[in-house]
């Protein structure tokens, strides 16, 4: 059953312009799927609806084989802001190779178990270093050929692994060794550090797409589950933690609803929407 919380009964009126939604953990359920109630309310949904994932560009493509018709996206955690229909990417915000440098310099000196990749290419490509685990075989996806190779062109995301860490401990680490050289989140229930360039958030890729398209932040309902979701949540006027959201997380949101497993994002819709 959804836990709505911190903003009177489920189902109010709200003004809503545009619904922003994370992927994993809050779309999606554990198995990765689109649950058909979740394919119906997003195809019955009267406002646009814009994915704001962590996930890189070429991950896309497993969501939107499950959709009618596939979704605008900020990906990279607001790195690369792409539209589905005309192929093409609108924005991208990369770590320069100066920055990269730097920061994989300071990660190396500091963490001595730290396993080291970069989305490159705005997210088609992913290039990593041989001690990073290799879950998935992919073409797009292969092991550097010298330590340099992972600083030699700008990169979208910096991913930093520690297979030691407390995953909450471990983004603490990162935020103090980088500064304010970059952007350091997480979205992984693992001790996976993502970093963007400074400035680089989903709070400010939404921004800059709602910005476009004429709409305010007030006008936004925003669902998330992870960390890198609290500057989105903290930025739309309308912010919904997932039932199985991290308690930073839910700590910031204005309301909770169900789990991505309970359909939650389908549930709140429906009422928000009374669909």
């Amino acid at each position: 059953m959804a836990d709505f919380t911190r903003a009177g009964e489920p189902g109010q009126k709200h003004d809503f312009r545009l619904v922003a939604t994370d992927i994993d953990g809050t779309l999606i359920n554990s198995e990765r799927l689109l649950s058909q109630r979740t394919i119906s309310v997003l195809g019955a949904v009267p406002v646009p609806v814009v994915l704001v994932t962590g996930r890189p560009l070429r991950w896309l493509e497993q969501l939107n084989e499950q959709l009618p018709a596939p979704l605008p996206a900020i990906c990279a955690n607001g790195a690369v802001i792409y539209d589905p229909h005309t192929d093409e990417v609108l924005r991208t915000e990369t770590l320069s190779r100066e920055v990269l440098v730097d920061v994989v310099r300071r990660l190396r000196d500091a963490v001595p178990d730290v396993s080291l990749a970069v989305e490159v290419e705005d997210g088609r490509s992913f290039l990593h270093e041989s001690t990073w685990p290799r879950l998935w075989v992919d073409q797009r996806v292969r092991v550097i050929a010298t330590p340099d190779e992972l600083t030699s062109v700008p990169a979208v995301k910096l991913l930093a692994r520690s297979m030691t860490a407390d995953p909450d401990d471990f983004l603490e680490l990162v935020s103090k060794i980088l500064g304010d050289t970059a952007e350091a989140t997480r979205s992984s229930s693992s001790a996976l550090v993502e970093i963007s360039a400074t400035g680089v958030t989903k709070a400010a890729g939404l921004a800059w797409f709602c910005e476009r398209e004429g709409i305010d932040a007030e006008q936004v309902v925003a669902f998330g589950d992870m960390p890198n979701d609290i500057p989105m949540l903290a930025w739309a006027g309308h912010s919904v933690a997932m039932g199985n959201a991290h308690p930073a997380v839910r700590a910031v949101a204005d309301e909770c609803t169900a789990t991505n497993n309970d359909d939650g994002v389908a549930l709140y819709l429906e009422k928000s929407f009374n669909l």
